[in-house]
């Protein structure tokens, strides 16, 4: 396998490779990445702007496996309008998730499978490209030769379009690929390639996903937005975004055990400077993330 020409963090799982592929960086308002939690907290962990924004980034994963070329995610995409992207600052154009991989030495063309962990526009936005540039035009396959998949009880939700959350969701960002068949819809947890799943992990949303890698007795967990930095490695430290507080807690819960007793290798969805971490238990906070 070749070694990228632009950093990528990489490391192995087993007979697989996992590389990070960081989809531009962004500012989002620290408040609602941390609920509850009192800033003279969480401003230890992040660093709040004059706006009160904090760093954040769009996480995307690599899988490369004998088989399959897998991408986990692929960020923000092409559909904000300009007042959106300025708000996050963000370019005012958006540049294709394609061409971040290319810089990484990979080919886009390669990529014959994606995962969308949900579907909200910062996991799932670069799926399609607009064809008439950034903002406009009808959408095509950003990897036309890739089988997408995502939850179908998540496609539904996005469909119901409510109050609370349905401004999250960008239809052009995956039902072009359901109407041509490109897109997989499936039921809970699901096998996507050999050893590599999507588990249900609700919370942030009721049908959200992780990704899961095994390979040689060992583990790599993409933790979407149950954990979408470092910082939230704390069980009650959740998101305003969270539908159900308590079920993330939950999730987070178990899902951070696994992790820690399992030793497995870890990925946030939005930490903009670890992109792999062990987690460790600890007495005080219940648990704690260590680069790796």
């Amino acid at each position: 396998m070749s070694s990228p020409s632009v950093h990528g963090a990489s490391l192995a799982v087993g007979d697989f490779e996992i590389t990070h592929v960081r989809y531009g960086l962004y500012r989002w308002d620290g408040g609602a990445l941390f609920g509850v939690v009192p800033k003279t907290l969480w401003s230890r962990k992040a660093a709040a702007d004059d706006l009160n924004r904090i760093e954040l980034a769009f996480n995307c994963y690599l899988v490369r496996t004998r088989d399959h070329t897998i991408l986990i995610e692929t960020g923000c995409g092409d559909k904000l309008d300009m007042r959106a992207r300025a708000r996050m600052d963000l370019p005012p154009d958006a540049e294709p998730l394609t061409s971040v991989i290319a810089r990484h030495g990979f080919d886009p063309e390669s990529i014959d499978i994606v995962i969308n962990s949900h579907l909200h526009w910062d996991h799932c936005g670069g799926n399609t490209i607009l064809t008439g540039g950034t903002h406009s035009g009808p959408a095509r396959p950003a990897f036309p030769r890739a089988r997408y998949v995502a939850s179908r009880p998540e496609w539904e939700h996005a469909h119901e379009r409510l109050a609370r959350d349905g401004i999250s969701y960008i239809d052009t960002n995956y039902d072009p690929l359901v109407e041509s068949g490109q897109m997989a819809l499936v039921e809970g947890d699901y096998e996507v390639a050999p050893d590599i799943w999507m588990r249900r992990a609700p919370g942030h949303n009721r049908d959200m996903m992780v990704i899961t890698v095994a390979s040689g007795g060992e583990t790599f967990c993409f933790l979407s937005d149950l954990v979408p930095t470092e910082a939230h490695v704390q069980p009650t430290w959740v998101a305003a975004f969270d539908l159900c507080p308590l079920e993330c807690i939950e999730s987070k819960t178990r899902w951070l055990t696994a992790a820690a007793e399992g030793a497995w290798q870890c990925a946030f969805g939005h930490d903009a400077k670890m992109p792999f971490a062990r987690i460790l238990p600890d007495p005080k906070t219940g648990f704690t993330a260590a680069p790796l």
